[in-house]
């Protein structure tokens, strides 16, 4: 199903996007990657034809910079002539983890990163998408359905990113137009980037990036509309979330560690 077939990955020099990267490669995918670091894509890519992919190619770009975004996008799909995956995985953003004090910039920063960006990059691929049939797989987190403290800005982008993606599935649907959607719920990643930023900060154990990975990319293949990992460690917190919202208020605050937290 998934041999021969066009995927582009951004943020996929390190972490979760790094490892949705080497699975498709394994699985026989042409790849493309895309982030910030040339030295690291070319490590990646180098990997990625060891294990098996078609082909493994990268184009550097910065998120921050829609322009940037938009330019990725069109040279992915030119050099691997059109486009069956596009996986919107990057994160990043000038806020940090810690209570918000009015940092508008922070505000700014991580909306276009975290979410503008993965507007403009399924807006640019979208034809590509829509000939091919294929799919968007987009990855979210826990914060894009129950706001979390100490990440107000990434809150923010996360929901506005399931907004829109949730909005754009219906819309294909009613169209009949067959490219799938899939929103992946993440919890607590052992990336290096996630156990660094909040590693003193929480007392929650960090998932496996590894198995996170191979979760969305079944999903991705599959075409479901949206995935939770951990399950069990999110499911139910979102499914009681409108019915007991103080309750699972509660019991996530017991994770953090307040005096880490500046």
């Amino acid at each position: 199903m998934v041999k021969g077939k066009r995927v582009l990955v951004t943020g996929s020099s390190t972490g979760i996007g790094e490892q949705i990267a080497y699975i498709y490669s394994k699985l026989g995918a042409h790849v493309m990657l895309t982030a910030r670091r040339a030295h690291q894509l070319q490590e990646v890519a180098k990997k990625c034809l060891q294990l098996g992919a078609s082909s493994a190619q990268f184009v550097v770009s910065d998120m921050g910079n829609l322009t940037s975004a938009q330019n990725a996008a069109q040279e992915a799909i030119s050099k691997l002539g059109g486009l069956d995956y596009l996986v919107l995985n990057h994160v990043g953003g000038s806020g940090s983890f810690g209570y918000f004090k009015g940092d508008m910039e922070a505000v700014l920063s991580s909306n276009t990163v975290n979410f503008l960006s993965y507007v403009q990059l399924t807006t640019t691929a979208l034809k590509a998408l829509q000939e091919s049939q294929g799919s968007i797989v987009v990855i979210s987190s826990l914060s894009g359905r129950i706001g979390a403290p100490f990440t107000t800005s990434y809150c923010a982008a996360k929901f506005a990113l399931e907004g829109f993606f949730s909005s754009l599935r219906r819309e294909f649907i009613l169209k009949k137009n067959n490219v799938s959607v899939s929103v992946a719920v993440l919890g607590y990643i052992d990336t290096e980037s996630a156990v660094k930023k909040v590693g003193d900060k929480i007392t929650m154990a960090a998932s496996s990036k590894v198995e996170c990975a191979e979760e969305v990319v079944r999903a991705a293949v599959l075409r479901r509309p949206e995935i939770y990992f951990p399950f069990w460690g999110l499911k139910p917190l979102v499914l009681f979330r409108d019915w007991a919202p103080n309750l699972i208020a509660q019991i996530l605050d017991q994770f953090y560690v307040l005096k880490n937290i500046h």
